[in-house]
């Protein structure tokens, strides 16, 4: 199955209105495939000089963005009542605010609408070292309405970010004792301070995520109310590549949700490394 399939498998994307977040340079999709609003946090004139030295991403591709996402609501951002989905690739880890993200995204939607969430699996990309995300973490942020990275997520990003071969991560031939860290010290120390003077925003992976661990963060927030979507399906990180997909759909049933995400969790595996085993897809309604 192609990346694209496995994220919009189920939608009809011709026939309906959708969201895409953080589109940058390569959206999902086109203008030319359906009704979509491109949102970031910034237009892309910017986005052009934010990314003109990355030599991974073609600024003259960086798409016109529809409506920016800041300081007001999603809902205000895109100046209309509701949508019928909500694709972000490679996004929700690097919200400060999980919780109040993922509710905005919920408010957008007509009733049973979803999001299509591509995450990166830690287990194979640079956050190898890190440990998965606590919910105590995620309902730290909450309370605070995070609107930065805090300092302990900077710091264990910035100490534990490493240099990763996802084949060998897969393959289990990772030898810990020789991987590169990205940040010296006094260079985290520097960003640390730069936002608890400043309020600066620096990006970076906030949260830390297995789909094991994903699926358990969301059955303790429906647990508790504050997640407000099932596990429509979801597709396991494939042998050899670094993500997984989830869709989430709308819903006001709390036993529902709760058991969703239950059953996502018993379908996938809750260890921190693996060995070099295919994962099969996973998908249930």
């Amino acid at each position: 199955m192609e990346r694209k399939e496995k994220l919009l498998q189920g939608l009809d994307v011709r026939n309906a209105v959708g969201i895409e977040i953080g589109p940058l340079a390569s959206p999902v999709i086109s203008k030319q495939e359906g009704k979509i609003y491109y949102v970031d946090y910034a237009d892309a004139e910017f986005l052009r000089n934010r990314y003109k030295d990355d030599p991974n991403v073609d600024t003259s591709k960086i798409v016109f963005i529809d409506a920016i996402w800041g300081e007001q609501s999603l809902k205000d951002a895109i100046g209309r009542k509701a949508v019928d989905y909500v694709i972000a690739s490679h996004v929700v880890e690097h919200v400060p605010d999980l919780v109040t993200w993922l509710d905005e995204l919920h408010s957008v939607l007509y009733p049973g609408g979803q999001v299509r969430l591509v995450v990166p699996d830690k287990r194979y990309t640079f956050d190898y070292l890190r440990q998965a995300s606590r919910l105590s973490d995620i309902l730290t942020a909450y309370v605070a309405r995070a609107r930065v990275p805090q300092p302990h997520e900077i710091f264990d990003y910035c100490l534990n970010k490493v240099t990763i071969d996802t084949a060998a991560a897969w393959r289990n031939e990772i030898d810990t004792t020789k991987l590169t860290k990205d940040f010296t010290f006094a260079g985290v120390m520097w960003l640390v301070h730069d936002v608890i003077n400043n309020g600066t925003y620096h990006d970076l992976h906030c949260w830390v995520f297995t789909p094991h661990s994903f699926a358990t963060i969301c059955r303790q927030l429906a647990e508790v109310d504050l997640l407000k979507f099932t596990c429509e399906h979801f597709v396991d990180t494939a042998y050899g590549e670094p993500e997984f997909f989830v869709a989430l759909k709308a819903s006001s049933d709390k036993a529902q949700m709760v058991d969703s995400w239950a059953k996502m969790m018993d379908m996938t595996r809750p260890v921190e490394s693996m060995a070099a085993q295919c994962p099969s897809r996973h998908e249930f309604g």
